[in-house]
């Protein structure tokens, strides 16, 4: 049976705040081959679909999907799941209809959504406003899962995926690098050659009846270069509730710990859990202390904002607020975006917002999605432009990139029946693969990934070999 290592999120952007970088050889090489010159101003053409250059020479990606989203109300989660009850969720089949057209390592890329927090984390000097902005930027990885309640495709062993941005400042690279236990990792790095982003993400599942919780498993690096420091954290549990009956919505949860492995300094984050009328929903909450006393305290909404102020201030307005004081709350005009009320059974109302503490900083606000967002799985813009496939790009990709799996095309341009059949073709010639090396005993051996120790945690982590955009694709393995 084929492995559903479904349900397994992870996560994050984008903003007015980004970085152009340099660009190397091979940068230029792909450039060119997308007719796509970084350089060269006053262009406009047109690729496929909506992608085109806009007359400052930047590419303008494109706006939304091919085709609009299947429903998903003829079909029950539970059908599937009360047959599996007491085994494991990697064992899982679901049905296409429950996906969404992103690969996992898709998926993960967002996490560079809000890339223009690590620009501004870099650019300060202060080591307390570099780890505000590096929390912020954890914070945000998540934000992309608001309502996210199609999975992802599971990636199949020796996918790839990889994302030059230069208008971001950034490039990215993710393989499949196992597929019992289902392992997924990244490693990104600025154009401008100042910071390092990299991980593994590898969630373990559990079925409590009504919701489907994914721990998190795996660390989370980032290298700020220019300032010699290093940041680790693992992301929150993420649970999606209503899987019998209801709608279907997300909750995270947990304690995340980042650590400046350079100054010794924490930012410790709880996610807080909804509790029984949802006062707490979304909320998280927080400090950042040095090895001796709290310096500052961290607070909002990881599906809206997050603020930050001095302990004494915020103690000081717990106590009044306990006390039934006066509490200003924010409007939209005031750089926070009111949640959505909607109504569903057993979803908790959502009527609050933020509440606003004077003299708190903003750190953090997640982007407004587009008007259609709602027709296209609930992606933001920087998901929606993920899966393009431009002019010219198949010659430069590799053959294992998500861009090029059959199965997910097809549902992008809402051939569901073709992409169910895709699919289980791919899952069929993977299962075949498999057997074929088990009766030849031959070893898997991934490409662009290794299995090394974290250099500031002492885990064990996967970490990149290098070479990808050296663009040497000959030997790679033959998955679609």
């Amino acid at each position: 049976m084929n492995s559903e290592e479904e349900f397994y999120d992870a996560v994050t952007g984008f903003d007015s705040d980004n970085s152009s970088g340099d660009f190397s050889e091979a940068n230029h090489k792909v450039a060119e081959m997308l007719d796509l010159d970084p350089h060269q101003s006053n262009r406009t053409g047109k690729h496929n679909g909506e992608t085109e250059i806009q007359e400052n020479g930047i590419k303008r990606h494109r706006t939304s999907l091919p085709a609009p989203m299947f429903s998903r109300s003829d079909f029950s989660v539970w059908s599937i799941l009360k047959k599996c009850i007491g085994l494991e969720l990697s064992k899982i089949t679901m049905p296409i209809v429950f996906n969404e057209p992103l690969s996992f390592l898709q998926r993960i890329t967002e996490y560079m959504e809000h890339i223009y927090l690590i620009n501004k984390a870099c650019s300060h000097a202060d080591p307390l406003e570099r780890m505000q902005a590096v929390a912020a930027f954890a914070v945000s990885a998540v934000a992309s899962q608001w309502e996210r309640t199609g999975k992802p495709f599971n990636p199949l062993l020796g996918e790839t995926y990889e994302l030059t941005r230069e208008d971001l400042g950034f490039r990215f690279i993710s393989e499949q690098v196992s597929h019992h236990p289902p392992i997924s990792a990244f490693y990104s790095e600025g154009l401008n050659k100042d910071f390092i982003f990299h991980g593994s993400i590898y969630p373990k599942l559990k079925f409590w009846g009504k919701s489907i919780e994914a721990e998190p498993r795996g660390t989370i690096t980032l290298e700020l270069l220019k300032h010699n420091e290093a940041y680790t954290w693992t992301n929150p549990t993420c649970c999606v509730h209503n899987v019998i009956i209801g709608k279907l919505w997300l909750e995270q949860y947990g304690t995340v710990e980042i650590v400046n492995h350079s100054t010794g300094d924490k930012c410790v984050l709880n996610f807080k859990p909804c509790g029984l009328f949802g006062k707490e929903l979304h909320r998280v909450e927080g400090y950042i202390q040095d090895k001796k006393k709290k310096l500052c305290v961290i607070y909002g909404k990881w599906t809206e904002c997050l603020w930050c102020t001095d302990p004494t201030t915020y103690e000081t307005y717990k106590k009044n607020e306990k006390r039934g004081g006066e509490q200003k709350k924010l409007k939209p005009s005031e750089d926070v975006i009111k949640s959505e009320n909607d109504e569903a059974d057993d979803m908790p109302d959502v009527q609050d917002t933020v509440q606003f503490i004077p003299g708190s900083k903003l750190l953090w606000r997640i982007n407004c999605r587009p008007p259609n967002s709602s027709q296209m799985y609930n992606f933001t813009s920087f998901a929606v432009s993920l899966n393009e496939l431009e002019k010219g790009m198949e010659a430069i990709l590799a053959p294992t990139d998500c861009r090029l799996r059959p199965d997910i095309r097809n549902m992008e341009n809402g051939n569901m029946d073709v992409a169910s059949k895709e699919k289980e073709r791919l899952e069929e010639k993977q299962r075949a693969a498999r057997k074929e090396r088990a009766k030849d005993e031959v070893e898997w051996h991934t490409r662009w990934f290794h299995q090394g120790t974290n250099p500031y945690t002492g885990t064990s982590d996967w970490l990149y070999s290098g070479g990808y955009f050296d663009r040497n694709f000959s030997d790679c393995p033959d998955i679609y």
